[in-house]
């Protein structure tokens, strides 16, 4: 008698694929297209879509924990708040409410894209001091210069760090509730008017295009220059 072949058996008791079989094993995607045996998996596709780049950056800010009495009792629900910018001039905020902590961050994404701002800046900085208020927080931020930073608390740091805005100078003076707080700051954000728009300045060119001015003592220098050779010629 052959003998027979020897079989594989897991621990449950079910038989193991061999080698032979394996190596002819056809793997297909969705589509119905072929698949290799490594390299074009599930987790090969989310590892090279993870390296393209983003054009918008999110933060969550705060998850609160939020009830509302019903007549059964008490519902428990979660609240996000997320800011997204592209750390250039955009920058928008989200606050959204879900049955678990994955929904509520979603919604807030997704409301944070819809409310995306525009707004105008001096170089790495904001374009002038600016104080606004949203219910009980009031936020004041002013301009700072090259090597600064942002000097600012938790929110204004989180929101501020999606932006273009390299040096600024804030400082919280009323609610530290942290949904009023973003809300104000993106306001101040939204009111920023350029330089040439400041009134006086309408239709003016900026400093670094304008001729620089004359001083009294250079325009005598200047004056006295070209009367020296005249005086010469009469003697």
């Amino acid at each position: 008698m052959a003998e027979e072949q020897a079989k594989v058996i897991n621990k449950s008791g079910t038989l193991k694929m061999t080698d032979e079989v394996a190596a002819t094993r056809v793997r297909k995607d969705i589509s119905g297209k072929t698949l290799s045996r490594r390299g074009n998996g599930r987790r090969d596709r989310s590892r090279n879509l993870d390296n393209v780049p983003k054009e918008f950056d999110t933060v969550t800010i705060n998850i609160d924990r939020v009830s509302r009495t019903v007549k059964g009792g008490r519902r428990m629900r979660f609240k996000a708040l997320v800011a997204m910018g592209n750390h250039k001039n955009k920058i928008g905020i989200g606050v959204a409410k879900g049955g678990d902590v994955t929904s509520a961050v979603q919604k807030a994404t997704a409301k944070a894209k819809k409310s995306m701002i525009e707004f105008n800046m001096d170089g790495e900085t904001i374009c002038h001091e600016v104080e606004t208020r949203s219910t009980g927080a009031d936020i004041l931020m002013k301009p700072a210069a090259p090597g600064t930073g942002i000097i600012a608390g938790g929110v204004v740091r989180s929101i501020i760090g999606l932006t273009g805005i390299k040096n600024l100078i804030s400082k919280s003076l009323g609610s530290t509730n942290k949904v009023n707080i973003a809300y104000a700051v993106i306001e101040g954000l939204r009111q920023q008017v350029p330089r040439n728009e400041w009134l006086g300045n309408q239709g003016k060119a900026p400093a670094a295009d304008q001729p620089k001015a004359e001083t009294a003592k250079a325009k005598a220098t200047k004056t006295a220059k070209a009367a020296a050779p005249a005086k010469e010629e009469d003697k």
